[in-house]
């Protein structure tokens, strides 16, 4: 799957906290408790590349080789968390909502990625849609549903059952883009 600045964007946005987090370990030479027990809930949930690298940044690797064997997901995290060591003014700001007008794209792409038999897609996605069911609301609703939209189901109206106006707009918006997709 081809990255996007879009869809880099969104990963970035998504893992704001864990990048800033890191960035300060990293300058600090040391991780903090709460930052250590994030890392180990995120190795439990199979993150353990993801973690092994940061891990090794915070020991003070700085070499870009360490993005080696890592999905594209990871390696955008770890890209990013590199810039942010250089430049602070690259990191993302963790209090930011997502950009919905990002995230449809986005997400739309990784659909249709998947739907075309791209596994990395299908994890990255899983991924994503457990993150937004821990996050409530009409994001729960929506990583919900993500499975339905994999398979194909483009019914609005099964798809938004319990939506708010937010959430359903994004689903418009990554049907609309799902549409265009699957004309190419």
């Amino acid at each position: 799957m081809q990255k996007t600045p879009d869809y880099q964007q969104q990963i970035i946005q998504t893992h704001a906290s864990l990048i800033v987090a890191t960035v300060k370990a990293a300058q600090a030479k040391q991780t903090p408790a709460e930052l250590e027990q994030a890392f180990k809930v995120s190795e439990q949930n199979g993150w353990t590349k993801l973690i092994a690298a940061i891990r090794k940044i915070i020991a003070g690797e700085r070499s870009e080789t360490i993005l080696q064997g890592m999905d594209e997901e990871d390696q955008t995290i770890i890209d990013a968390i590199l810039k942010g060591i250089q430049d602070a003014s690259t990191l993302p700001d963790p209090n930011a909502k997502a950009d919905a007008s990002m995230a449809a794209p986005g997400l739309a792409g990784m659909i249709h990625a998947a739907r075309t038999g791209q596994p990395q897609a299908l994890q990255m996605l899983a991924g994503m849609a457990e993150q937004m069911t821990a996050a409530g609301g009409d994001m729960a609703l929506l990583g919900g549903i993500m499975k339905k939209l994999i398979d194909g189901e483009r019914d609005i109206e099964k798809l938004n059952k319990g939506m708010g106006a937010q959430g359903n707009s994004l689903l418009q918006s990554i049907l609309e883009e799902q549409a265009k997709l699957e004309l190419h």
